[in-house]
């Protein structure tokens, strides 16, 4: 078996799954990556953020001083991997330099590729994603980028050096879940990077779905940051995806057609 044979090998066959996340050589203990927009207001988003687990902060450029004021979003998440989103670009061309202007003010190569091609659906443009990434990637960045749930896509993603995939699960703050899992699935069988659900999840079993169908984590946002309780939300998805990978590691019992006894039947009064 060759070296790209084995990287693609589907996933649960051959060698044990790793315990920790581990991106572009960087491990990380939580699965469970997590939004900085749409919060009530700042305490919330930190206790949130606390209570979630997460290591990686998301966080759009445009809300970035990029002046360094005192209790920046920087600050506040000085404690985390800030991972710097290129949210509302509509052209690979925006993105890159997006990217760019992360780097020189967060002294961070790394970036979560956004490329939107409708405002209204939020549905990526592959075309210029695949474009942007293929830049950045030979500009040296650590590119993770959003896509959508095609195979093709996401193996072109890979094949152009990506360090992840993140396909949706649903549009973007929909809340609907996991709406193709056999699409995920397909994606999951190819992937020799990383693949991180982003954008759909709505509430806390759907990450379990994510994770029990093999992702390697889970990034979210609107479904805390919108919750009637943020904290308890972000606390009820550190738990869900930590579930969800238990779950999928012990393995599920086959479902059946038929009811089989849980007990033995040998030793029944009149058997």
């Amino acid at each position: 078996m060759t070296q790209l044979e084995t990287a693609r090998r589907p996933r649960g066959e051959g060698a044990p799954e790793a315990e920790h996340l581990t991106i572009a050589g960087q491990t990380f203990g939580s699965r469970l990556l997590i939004g900085s927009a749409g919060y009530p207001n700042q305490q919330v988003m930190l206790d949130a953020i606390q209570a979630s687990g997460a290591e990686i902060i998301t966080v759009s450029v445009r809300r970035v001083s990029l002046e360094g004021y005192a209790e920046s979003m920087v600050d506040l998440l000085s404690d985390k991997v800030v991972l710097p989103n290129t949210a509302g670009c509509e052209t690979a061309r925006d993105a890159v330099l997006t990217a760019q202007l992360a780097r020189e003010a967060l002294q961070t190569n790394w970036v979560k590729l956004e490329v939107i091609g409708d405002r209204e659906t939020l549905y990526p443009d592959v075309e210029q994603l695949v474009q942007a990434a293929d830049e950045l990637v030979r500009d040296g960045f650590v590119v993770l980028p959003y896509t959508n749930e095609d195979p093709i896509t996401a193996q072109k993603l890979m094949d152009v050096g990506c360090a992840a995939v993140m396909p949706m699960g649903a549009p973007i703050g929909s809340g609907q879940g996991i709406a193709n899992p056999a699409a995920i699935e397909l994606i999951l069988s190819r992937a020799h990077v990383p693949v991180i659900v982003d954008a759909g999840i709505g509430t806390a079993s759907d990450a379990v779905q994510a994770m029990e169908l093999g992702c390697d984590a889970v990034l979210l946002n609107t479904a805390v940051s919108k919750a009637h309780d943020p904290v308890r939300m972000a606390r009820a998805m550190r738990a869900a995806v930590d579930a969800g990978r238990d779950a999928r590691l012990a393995g599920r019992i086959p479902k059946r057609d038929h009811a089989e006894p849980s007990s033995p039947q040998l030793g029944l009064i009149g058997s």
